[in-house]
C-alpha cells in the first residue's frame, strides 16, 4: 500500500470517528520506508483533521513502517504489543498516543 493510500484510509477512519466531547489531540505520524511520509491527526472542537504535513505543536509523534501501520489500522496489530516489540515508537505523551490508537480503531 502506498503512503497516499494509507493517508486516505486514515482520513476515512478518522472521518467516521465519534469525537464529540473528546479532548484536544495533536499527533504526528511518521511512516518510514519503504513508502514513507508524514501526516498529522488533530481533534479539536469536535472535528478531526488529517493532513499530510508536519505538526509543530504536536503532543506526540508515532513512528512506524507502512506495513505495520496498516496492520494497526486493520486491527491486526495491537498497539501496546507493537510498542513492546519496537515496531511502534512514540516520542512525547504516551497517553495521547493511546488516545490516537483508540481513534483509529475500526
Amino acid at each position: 500500500m502506498t503512503f497516499e493510500e494509507t493517508l486516505a484510509k486514515v482520513k476515512k477512519i478518522a472521518g467516521e470517528a465519534d469525537v464529540a466531547g473528546k479532548d484536544f489531540l495533536a499527533v504526528q505520524v511518521n511512516i518510514t520506508e519503504p513508502d514513507g511520509g508524514v501526516f498529522y491527526v488533530e481533534v479539536k472542537d469536535g472535528n478531526v483533521t488529517v493532513e499530510p504535513f508536519e505538526y509543530n505543536d504536536k503532543q506526540c509523534t508515532v513512528t512506524m513502517n507502512n506495513e505495520n501501520f496498516n496492520k494497526l489500522l486493520d486491527g491486526d496489530l495491537n498497539p501496546i504489543l507493537a510498542f513492546t516489540l519496537g515496531k511502534l515508537k512514540v516520542d512525547g505523551d504516551m497517553g495521547k498516543a493511546l488516545a490516537f490508537s483508540n481513534l483509529i480503531k475500526k
